[in-house]
């Protein structure tokens, strides 16, 4: 592609709709899982009730607020709605990504893919104008409205979208996934109660397809929604993947947000007749909006450097899933490099942790009870995860330091079980974790992992 071309794509122009669709299904289905987060009493159980939390590195910082951590959830629901009517929509999807990704950081216990995923679209959609057509904007402000918008702004949806897919089909590529079906034949057989599908769940068979299956589904769907030919076959199977994991699995929202997101591959026609039905109910002129404008950002600097931070913020999301690779050793053991490289659904790993204080003054020892600290869940997932099992050793430093043993050494006694495997020793026993800070250097004091897992 030369100079020319890559210009003329830059100054072309596509209809609005499907941004503004877009736009209005996102934050309707972001007020929907706050509602959803707040009726099912998560904010207490996980940021209030637990009296320690698990922080990311460089952002210890980010901790709950007590009682006031219900105001960031209603700030971050207030924001959903006026994103989806498009009301002051610079400032609401600003202060919908810093809240919605403050509440993601409070603790790394609670981390999901599709967390991120929407940390990292609403970042995007700062930058694009999503406000330009079909939204209370547009409809005070004839500056605004406009029925055309840069290509790119549409594309770079996609684009995400498509790294996203393409990504985890990707990551699936390795021996445990495709040749032992690891980690679906220890999750599916126990689905037995499904109405229908529990007794084929139970086949070996079941586990080899859905395991191979979901791999070219991955690698293929963006393709396939991009070829027009082939956007309703690739669409039906988007449905049909993402209602069935959703009947298998307890991943919350992120079924319905990967539907409506792939609405996007669509034709501007397809979004105007949505448009047009919701026009319809309620009861307002979608002609107002077709005013045949192109969006022109307020100075020719801010078009510039809107277009200069996406095509920085690609870049990084194209190059930070292979971080793992400046890491030795086992990705899936180690997890250095794991999170934030859409790798989704691709181990099961169950552990065990017994931490050990020893006085340095006179070498007086006993065993941590972990249940006073760290709830059943937090538990769970700090015996299997090495920044987490560093991170409560220096809790426990700090907390009995403060009950008067002035210098206590950590010890853990540590076995992690992966994909099915025996069980292994995880964390050299022998090692003070007070002595290690936490940081993104190579884990030394990690065993080895005594298997090895082929592929990405």
């Amino acid at each position: 592609m030369n100079t020319s071309s890559v210009r003329a794509y830059f100054s072309g122009t596509k209809n609005a709709a499907p941004l503004a669709v877009f736009r209005i299904l996102f934050g309707m289905l972001m007020l929907g899982s706050i509602i959803r987060f707040v009726a099912n009493g998560w904010i207490s159980k996980l940021y209030i009730e637990p009296q320690f939390f698990f922080s990311y590195y460089g952002f210890e910082w980010v901790q709950p607020l007590g009682e006031w951590t219900y105001l960031i959830f209603l700030i971050c629901g207030i924001s959903s709605l006026f994103i989806a009517l498009g009301f002051k929509y610079r400032i609401s999807i600003i202060i919908f990504f810093i809240s919605f990704t403050y509440i993601e950081l409070m603790d790394k216990t609670t981390y999901l893919n599709h967390y991120y995923f929407i940390s990292i679209l609403s970042f995007l959609m700062i930058f694009l104008p999503a406000h330009a057509y079909y939204s209370l904007d547009a409809w005070r402000d004839e500056g605004i409205r406009s029925q055309e918008v840069p290509a790119w702004t549409i594309d770079s949806i996609k684009l995400l979208l498509g790294i996203v897919y393409f990504y985890a089909g990707l990551a699936k590529l390795n021996s445990d996934w495709l040749f032992e079906a690891m980690p679906l034949q220890i999750w599916l057989p126990a689905k037995y109660s499904i109405p229908l599908l529990g007794d084929i769940l139970q086949q070996t068979w079941t586990h080899y397809a859905f395991a191979w299956s979901g791999a070219i589904y991955d690698l293929t769907i963006p393709f396939l929604l991009l070829y027009r030919r082939t956007r309703i076959f690739a669409f039906t199977m988007v449905v049909i993947f993402h209602v069935l994991t959703r009947v298998l699995f307890p991943i919350g929202m992120f079924p319905y947000i990967m539907i409506a997101s792939a609405l996007i591959f669509f034709d501007a026609g397809l979004h105007n007749k949505i448009l047009t039905k919701v026009s319809e109910w309620l009861k307002i002129s979608k002609s107002l909006f077709d005013n045949g404008k192109t969006y022109q950002f307020s100075k020719d600097w801010l078009r510039k450097a809107s277009l200069g931070v996406v095509i920085i913020f690609f870049i990084l999301q194209l190059l930070i899933p292979f971080r793992y690779l400046l890491y030795p050793g086992e990705l899936f053991w180690t997890e250095e490099g794991y999170r934030f490289s859409w790798r989704v659904m691709l181990m099961e790993k169950a552990g065990y942790a017994n931490f050990k204080v020893v006085d340095s003054e006179n070498e007086q020892r006993f065993y941590v009870d972990n249940t006073q600290f760290l709830t059943r869940f937090q538990e769970k997932q700090m015996s299997s995860q090495p920044d987490f099992i560093l991170e409560y050793a220096h809790f426990l430093e700090d907390h009995y330091q403060q009950q008067g043993i002035e210098d206590p050494k950590i010890f853990v006694e540590s076995y992690v079980a992966l994909n099915g495997r025996r069980s292994q020793p995880y964390v050299d026993p022998e090692v003070d974790l007070t002595e290690i800070e936490p940081s993104l250097k190579y884990r030394t004091w990690i065993l080895p992992f005594n298997d090895k897992i082929k592929g990405l």
